[in-house]
């Protein structure tokens, strides 16, 4: 979570010159602080503020009755609302859907399963939402508190959970029908909306939808024989391993263009010079969300490339979401984020009860696509 500095707010500080008789040469006469240290202060600019300057700054307040001593220096610092996680509360429907399987051979819907790790990444999804990852209570807390306090969005109205066939599973063509239904049904429904998608295309072809959709792609529809990797609708792919079902489309294959090798597999992604890199396989991830103001209308993908670095995924969620903000590209009244997220391959060998941790750490960076990179890419 982030702090606020709160010095304008406990001075009633406006921005307009007008409006604000000598505030800043009344601090720096009375502290001894210089005159842009004191502005940054009341803008909320300053990355660090010395013990010093903040013990003059809670004298200045006390004396001039902006604040007892006893409520200081808490007063002036106040939990920021993770904005990832406010776009996805605002919404009053919310749906979730994940990618279902089953045992080889198997047609009893009965045994059908989901991947342990989706389930613990479903769960950091909820948790975000219901409490604004980890921030309503203290924002509550700072504003008096009360079921009445209106000043930060409640959480969804509706959850929906829906579920589709994971690749390979059935019939391509059934995974496909059952994935665009389930994504027609969504843009179609009226109301402020939001439909998060858990896992990559390998495990949910609803993503395929999502992405497709965004960049004026055909869904399922390969595009691994474009002239140049440049030419790719998507501006991020993901490269399956052999042993994955191959499904046909425009943001995962096998190769990168018709001249362009994807050697190994993962996630690669455009930069702002044009070439594209290699993220990373195993611990590797994307988040991904469109966000089309006007509409009301929210679609987000979480996906890890592999168990662990889903889990990873969810836990940098409940860290460091506010990372994921703001969106890489925004235009009138869209909004798109795109991050591809790397983890640090573990140093020790495996456990086998590392599938049933749900703590599992690692130390990711984040890296958020090029503005322009998008930019042509949805501007068309």
């Amino acid at each position: 979570m982030r702090y606020e500095f709160r010095l304008a707010e406990l001075l009633g500080h406006t921005p307009d010159r007008r409006k604000r008789p000598g505030t800043i040469k009344a601090i720096v006469e009375y502290t001894g602080l210089d005159r842009h240290q004191v502005a940054s202060l009341l803008k909320n600019q300053v990355k660090f503020i010395p013990l010093e300057a903040l013990s003059r700054l809670c004298d200045y307040l006390v004396e001039h009755g902006y604040a007892t001593a006893d409520s200081l220096p808490g007063a002036l610092f106040a939990v920021k609302p993770e904005k990832f996680w406010e776009l996805l509360a605002r919404r009053k429907k919310l749906e979730i859907c994940m990618g279902v399987r089953r045992p080889d051979g198997d047609v009893n819907p009965e045994n059908a399963w989901i991947v342990a790790s989706d389930a613990v990444l479903m769960g950091e999804v909820l948790n975000g939402v219901s409490t604004l990852g980890g921030t309503e209570k203290l924002i509550r807390h700072h504003d008096g508190g009360g079921e009445s306090n209106n000043r930060y969005p409640t959480h969804p109205e509706m959850l929906k959970q829906t579920l589709v066939w994971s690749p390979g599973n059935v019939p391509t063509e059934q995974a496909v029908a059952r994935s665009q239904s389930v994504y027609q049904a969504f843009a179609s429904s009226p109301g402020d909306k939001a439909l998060v998608c858990l896992g990559s295309v390998k495990s949910n072809p609803v993503v395929e939808n999502v992405i497709a959709d965004t960049f004026h792609a055909t869904p399922f529809q390969s595009q691994d024989d474009v002239e140049s990797a440049t030419d790719r609708a998507c501006p991020f792919f993901l490269r399956y391993r052999k042993s994955d079902p191959h499904l046909p489309c425009a943001s995962a294959g096998l190769r990168l263009s018709k001249n362009e090798a994807a050697e190994e597999p993962g996630i690669y992604y455009e930069t702002a010079d044009g070439t594209w890199k290699y993220a990373g396989g195993q611990d590797t991830a994307l988040v991904f969300y469109v966000y089309r103001e006007s509409l009301g209308r929210l679609e987000m993908v979480l996906s890890g490339f592999s168990g662990r670095a889903t889990r990873l995924l969810a836990r940098t969620l409940a860290n460091r979401s506010e990372e994921f903000w703001p969106p890489s590209f925004q235009q009138n009244y869209l909004q798109v984020g795109a991050f591809i997220v790397q983890y640090q391959a573990p140093a020790e060998a495996a456990d086998p009860d590392d599938i049933l941790r749900t703590d599992v750490m690692g130390n990711p960076t984040i890296i958020p696509l090029d503005a322009e990179v998008l930019a042509r890419r949805i501007e068309v």
